[in-house]
């Protein structure tokens, strides 16, 4: 039973189960959206798999940046995997229903990887700034077993996070309707539903994702503005473009989840949209999950170098 969730609570309500509202109304366009998330899906999948495999393998992705990597692309498949089957699997049903526990289930597990990823995001901008500007003392600083602590407070405080989030939506009471107004059991979309005064849920919520998304982003700018200085103190253009190149892919990863999370997340529910929250929800559920392997393979060049590597002999023991 998830923390703060009642079971004298659940006795009175009516409700044991959500209808959820489908991404589009005309059920003509379900094949063609079907094939879209399926897709999308399978190739994260792939995509985040490939890249633990590859870090693992690898002899040259063994520093602590790709450790982090990969429990970013494990974060990934969870966090896809908690959302994106269900919209599939009602598509091909075409029964939008989500039981009660189910529902809480999907929230938990949903706030559970996206609070982790953002705890992850945040440490690996940390260890950007070790290896850039104290290079000299980064493996000592980054040793095997702050790397374990550092993944450890990750994971704890994005179940905490997520416990505290979840217990929070589902003390309340749903006792007037069971349609959630979204493709999945989101806290904005819940807290609209509930009969019963939200206002403590709602200012909860807030202060998390308030103080969740400052003190993520208050690290990441530090860290950024003290690896810009170094990179521009740079004699050789190589180092620059090196510092560059392996920084690059981790701000365009942080720009994508912040920016679409923080706008969801860190506003009142009153001004909750479906149409607008739907396409950001899609964002950063199922696409962000999808492109943060691509974007580290397109943009890093030892992930590049070593994927290269990688496939000739891949390929050449297949054919033999």
């Amino acid at each position: 039973m998830f923390p703060g969730y009642s079971i004298k609570k659940r006795n009175q309500t009516s409700v044991t189960e959500f209808l959820l509202s489908g991404l589009v109304d005309n059920h003509n366009l379900n094949g063609i959206f079907f094939v879209f998330f399926l897709f999308i899906y399978l190739v994260t999948l792939i995509c985040n798999i490939s890249m633990i495999s590859l870090i693992c393998c690898s002899s040259t992705l063994r520093n602590p940046m790709y450790f982090f990597l990969g429990h970013l692309s494990f974060s990934d498949i969870c966090y896809s995997s908690v959302i994106t089957p269900k919209i599939i699997s009602n598509m091909v049903s075409r029964q939008m229903v989500i039981s009660f526990n189910g529902c809480a289930a999907q929230l938990f597990f949903f706030c559970l990887f996206g609070g982790t990823e953002c705890f992850l995001v945040t440490v690996m901008a940390y260890d950007r700034y070790v290896a850039i500007c104290n290079p000299l003392l980064y493996v000592m600083i980054m040793s095997r077993d702050l790397l374990l602590k550092l993944v450890g407070i990750v994971y704890s405080s994005g179940f905490l996070l997520s416990a505290i989030q979840t217990g929070c939506t589902f003390r309340l009471s749903f006792c007037n309707s069971n349609h959630v107004k979204h493709f999945f059991c989101d806290i904005p979309a819940l807290l609209k539903l509930s009969c019963t005064n939200t206002f403590i849920s709602e200012i909860i919520m807030f202060v998390l994702s308030g103080l969740l998304g400052t003190f993520s982003v208050f690290i990441i700018l530090i860290s950024y503005a003290n690896i810009i200085s170094s990179i521009l103190k740079m004699q050789s253009s190589e180092g620059r473009h090196k510092a560059f190149s392996t920084c690059s892919s981790h701000l365009a990863v942080v720009t994508l989840f912040f920016g679409t999370a923080l706008f969801v997340y860190s506003r009142p529910i009153s001004s909750y949209s479906i149409q607008k929250d739907n396409i950001l929800s899609v964002f950063y559920t199922v696409v962000i999950p999808m492109l943060n392997p691509i974007i580290y393979c397109l943009r890093n060049a030892q992930v590049k170098a070593a994927f290269m590597k990688t496939i000739p002999k891949t390929f050449g023991h297949g054919f033999n």
